[in-house]
């Protein structure tokens, strides 16, 4: 039976090496370059082996039943390159991906949720996502830590101001009343939170990428994204290290997951 240790309010499962793990990837990606380029992301910084991570890509199978995480020992959520949580009408993946997300709070299964995850984890626990286009986040962005990431499993030895891969228009307008907010932006002011006494922590910010991968798929979709070339150039010229940021998932792995 697996020995469940309460650290900083983290639960870490000690039931497995690392080597023995098994992760279940949530990709709401339409298009296989970038949804291979986002598993290959995952497997890079969690430092864990392809074949330990398995995908549940929601275009291909929109409805599926929570408990098909049970064979895993944590869930991550990838972000989405153009679909929305303030659109269930058009998305019907978006429900079936919250009651996932409340399936493994209560049975305090771990979860890193980045980007689209953040948004879908916000909503599904009672928080607010809005479109807020102005204020729209497309490159590198200092990121700002609360009091409360001070003793955080994973952010009290992260820099404050730290810098990290950002690409959203939409943003929380409320969090969750279970969420301790960690991280915000100049622009944002909602980046990280952590469910006080669970293993489960959403990010608005990408830890999975870093500044190459930002290159090429901005490029890629710079039409989808940006407003003009010039915007393209723009966030190339300002792009920083993410270091920080993309050792998150590496904390997760050997902080959360095995203690």
């Amino acid at each position: 039976m697996a020995v469940e240790l309460y650290c900083s309010g983290a639960i870490a499962t000690m039931a497995k090496s690392r080597s023995q793990l098994k992760i279940l990837l949530v990709q709401i990606r339409d298009d296989e370059v970038t949804r291979l380029e986002e598993f290959d992301e995952f497997v890079r910084f969690s430092q864990l082996k392809p074949e330990q991570i398995a995908v549940l890509d929601v275009f291909k199978t929109p409805d599926f039943d929570p408990a098909c995480v049970d064979a895993y020992d944590a869930l991550f959520v990838g972000g989405s390159s153009d679909a929305s949580v303030t659109q269930p009408e058009i998305y019907p993946f978006i429900k079936p991906t919250e009651r996932l997300l409340l399936y493994c709070l209560q049975e305090s299964l771990p979860v890193f949720a980045s980007c689209y995850g953040f948004q879908a984890a916000v909503e599904a626990l009672g928080g607010k996502v809005i479109l807020d286009q102005d204020n729209m986040e497309m490159g590198t962005y200092p990121i700002w830590l609360t009091d409360a990431a001070k003793d955080d499993l994973l952010f009290h030895d992260v820099p404050d101001g730290f810098w990290a891969i950002s690409g959203h228009k939409e943003r929380a307008l409320s969090m969750p009343k279970e969420a301790t907010l960690l991280a915000y932006s100049d622009r944002c002011p909602y980046h990280a939170f952590k469910i006080q006494g669970k293993p489960f922590y959403g990010f608005q910010f990408h830890p999975e990428v870093d500044a190459p991968d930002l290159v090429a798929r901005i490029t890629r979709y710079q039409t989808r994204y940006l407003k003009d070339a010039d915007h393209l150039n723009e966030v190339l010229r300002d792009l920083q290290d993410t270091t920080m940021s993309n050792q998150l998932i590496t904390k997760f792995v050997d902080r959360v997951l095995l203690g």
